[in-house]
């Protein structure tokens, strides 16, 4: 499948007082490409601009919510042009090495993270399936997380010698000691194991999945709508109070140190790990789940 023929990887439908944003490339486990990362970031500014829409609900079409960024399938397109709107920095195309991943990254990852993470109406996630590595970030920039209970989640960017993702909120959403078990052992965890840990609130059967989210979203819609955005911004601030963004910028600090080290000592920048690689390295740690 070429990226020209992936013509609606964002789907946007309005229930209600609810806007369910769906990720559309189920082909592909919803990887995330730069076209998908825009698709979201429009998608997200419709449900903002619209006084009806009380709630957001983030979704994953197939059998999996996101395994993660797109560093392999036919459409990446990491090398393409899009205008920034979430970093006030240079484009990455025509720039080289740290340079360029630096700048690509501090607009479609680290940027784009925050940028929704900001959005003054609720947001919840639905998750199903799969929510790995940039999976994680999708997930974790909604105030809420509804998943299945076949649901699973890693960060295996470790294997890579990368210490997370570019958004490293893991001290906050699941506490420091289960963040650095979660890094060390790269292990796939369940959805029992996250809501232990307490980065997500409901586990439901999967059946009962979008029905139970958007339940959810509908019962937050009723209240009022300034009271939520305010309410929302409060929260978010006493996190940031607690270091979560100076956290952040400082582990994308190590992120990209990372990155430059794999290329120095290896053949490139992903420590010679690639989608399939990953994937077969936690299927034969984690059994055939």
């Amino acid at each position: 499948m070429s990226p020209e023929s992936e013509t609606e990887v964002v789907t946007y439908e309005v229930r209600g007082p609810v806007a369910v944003v769906t990720m559309n490339r189920p082909d592909f486990r919803n990887a995330q490409n730069s076209k998908m990362t825009y698709a979201l970031d429009a998608a997200f500014v419709r449900a903002v601009e619209d006084p009806q829409v009380k709630v957001i609900v983030l979704a994953g079409n197939g059998k999996h919510f996101s395994a993660g960024h797109d560093i392999g399938t036919p459409g990446r397109d990491h090398d393409a042009h899009y205008e920034n709107k979430a970093a006030l920095w240079w484009d990455h195309v025509d720039r080289a090495g740290g340079d360029q991943r630096f700048a690509r990254e501090t607009e479609v990852y680290l940027g784009m993270c925050r940028r929704w993470r900001e959005i003054p109406k609720p947001t919840v996630a639905m998750v199903q399936g799969a929510c790995i590595a940039g999976g994680l970030m999708l997930a974790w920039v909604c105030d809420l997380i509804v998943c299945s209970d076949d649901a699973f989640f890693s960060d295996p960017v470790v294997r890579m010698g990368i210490p997370g993702v570019e958004y490293f909120a893991h001290p906050w959403v699941m506490g420091p000691r289960a963040a650095k078990e979660f890094l060390f052992t790269g292990d796939r965890f369940d959805a029992a194991q996250a809501k232990e840990w307490g980065m997500v609130n409901r586990v439901v059967p999967r059946p009962e999945l979008a029905a139970e989210t958007m339940a959810l979203a509908e019962k937050i819609a009723t209240m009022p709508q300034f009271g939520l955005a305010l309410t929302k911004k409060a929260v978010n601030q006493a996190e940031d109070l607690m270091g979560m963004r100076s956290g952040m910028d400082s582990v994308f600090g190590l992120h990209h140190f990372a990155h430059a080290h794999n290329a120095e000592v290896g053949a490139d920048s992903l420590g010679g790990m690639n989608a399939r690689s990953m994937k077969n390295a936690a299927t034969e740690q984690n059994g055939s789940k």
